[in-house]
């Protein structure tokens, strides 16, 4: 399965002004985040991610955005958060968020398996509303074999595919099982198709 891959999300993120500090694009980016997103939005993806990996989550939410998704990225909508401190305070906002959003992207990159909120986020949304979590594994190669922590295992994988009649579209799938496309899974309503 084609994945995407770690240049693929550096080459969205150069075209996304969320990282581009320097010439006031960074800044007018961050404030426009914060204005659009108010307290009670609702979102079509929670972005579960590593902070540590900055650069590649905002050019997995530029591509995001380019399927017409509108994604929760904590550090854009909610600066203020302290990603490395774990407290109440933080968990009740994430809980919020995620009750704001109809699915769930984990990013599986390559700080994800030192993320303290990585696997409470998956954990609380998977529980809170089943069938709506994928994992979009971020690698080297798009043709390199995933092998992600075992209890990814549980869930759909985001990947890049074909129709039989060669429209390239992205798909969530449970391999052998049953597929979705990314667009309807992010709405909330995957209208899973069994193969």
């Amino acid at each position: 399965m084609p994945y995407f891959t770690k240049g693929e999300a550096r080459a969205a993120a150069a075209r996304s002004d969320i990282l581009q500090k320097g010439s006031g694009s960074y800044e007018r980016g961050l404030r426009k985040a914060m204005e659009s997103a108010t307290q009670w939005e609702a979102f079509d993806v929670f972005l579960s991610h590593s902070v540590r990996d900055a650069e590649l989550i905002a050019g997995v939410t530029r591509l995001l955005e380019d399927q017409g998704l509108k994604v929760y990225v904590d550090w854009l909508v909610d600066p203020q958060l302290d990603r490395n401190a774990v407290t109440k305070e933080t968990a009740a906002l994430l809980r919020q968020r995620m009750r704001q959003s109809k699915s769930l992207i984990f990013v599986a990159s390559d700080g994800a398996s030192s993320s303290k909120w990585m696997p409470w986020e998956l954990g609380y949304f998977d529980g809170f509303k089943p069938g709506n979590v994928a994992i979009l594994p971020l690698l080297d190669n798009a043709s390199e074999v995933f092998r992600g922590q075992e209890y990814l295992g549980l869930y759909p994988i985001v990947n890049r595919n074909t129709y039989t009649d060669g429209r390239p579209e992205i798909f969530v799938e449970e391999f052998g099982k049953q597929w979705s496309t990314l667009k309807r899974f992010g709405s909330g309503g995957p209208d899973w198709r069994p193969y």
